[in-house]
């Protein structure tokens, strides 16, 4: 038998492909209620993934992904923040 580990996959909000978790960005909702971007995917709350990429960001946006996975409406400033935030990432 052999001891292969699982590799996690997540479903982007955006294009809806499966994915290695660590190939994944994860927007999280704190219990605070404030959604922050968790790029170690280790933090405490409700998460949803997206790919690295500011297309995705725009699928989940027109498709209401994000809405989906938190069931509740994200206000326009939090959409701004991640993509300022992915962008700056995009190119590091």
């Amino acid at each position: 038998m052999s001891t292969t580990k699982k590799i996690p996959m997540r479903k982007c909000v955006g294009c809806q492909e499966m994915k290695n978790k660590k190939e994944m960005l994860r927007v999280l909702k704190t219990a605070e209620g404030e959604f922050i971007l968790d790029a170690t995917g280790r933090k405490n709350g409700r998460g949803a993934y997206l790919c690295f990429s500011g297309k995705c960001l725009q699928e989940a946006i027109k498709n209401k992904g994000l809405e989906r996975s938190f069931k509740q409406a994200i206000p326009k400033e939090i959409y701004e923040n991640l993509e300022k935030e992915l962008e700056q990432l995009e190119h590091k």
